[in-house]
């Protein structure tokens, strides 16, 4: 196990983790939640590497089994360099030894999410491919949504209501893209709903 520093809020389902890698296939990390992590976000804080990206959304049966990154428009690629191949639990993750999530001598921080009823949601729905798009239950009014496909190529896009407050919401950021501008676009438009959200393109 590596020995790391956590701030978790576990009311609110977050923890920012630091650690120093070990170069150790199988190694684990405590994230300090309490609860098994639905996101977790991984970089590497002394050299220059990827983001890497786990989230539970990502496959069915065994989303541990993938990574996605957050600097990248890529797809889903399914390998054990982020999570070794290993579920996470309530209390760690498991690391492979690679130099974007556990090289020796190198440090890193992972933030981390886990789902909590009526505040946070995390997860995965099939598009229609037309403008009378699919609704996404969560249970409650999202105040932050980002989408990221996949099974595909495309951008990573979020939308958020303190930039827009009311429908339809067409200012969409992306994490990939260092663009400067959050212009409102029909190309990128999503309802926020009691309940849930809505895409409309």
């Amino acid at each position: 196990s590596i020995t790391s520093s956590v701030s978790a809020n576990q009311e609110g389902g977050f923890s920012i983790v630091t650690y120093a890698g070990n170069g150790t296939t199988g190694a684990t990390v405590g994230h300090g939640l309490g609860k098994v992590p639905a996101w977790v976000i991984i970089k590497c804080r002394s050299h220059t590497d990827d983001w890497m990206v786990y989230h539970q959304g990502v496959d069915s049966s065994a989303p541990e089994d993938y990574y996605l990154k957050l600097n990248s428009n890529g797809a889903a690629v399914n390998s054990v360099i982020m999570m070794n191949d290993t579920a996470p639990t309530t209390s760690v993750f498991s690391l492979q030894n690679d130099s974007a999530s556990n090289s020796s001598g190198r440090t890193y921080v992972a933030y981390c999410w886990s789902e909590i009823p009526g505040f946070s949601k995390f997860g995965s729905y099939t598009g229609n491919g037309n403008n009378d798009g699919p609704f996404i239950h969560t249970g409650f009014r999202p105040a932050w949504v980002t989408v990221k496909c996949s099974s595909n190529t495309n951008n990573w896009q979020t939308w958020d209501n303190a930039r827009e407050t009311s429908n339809v919401m067409q200012r969409a950021l992306e994490f990939n893209d260092d663009s400067t501008t959050d212009g409102a676009s029909s190309n990128t438009a999503v309802d926020f709903l009691s309940n849930g959200f809505k895409i409309r393109t």
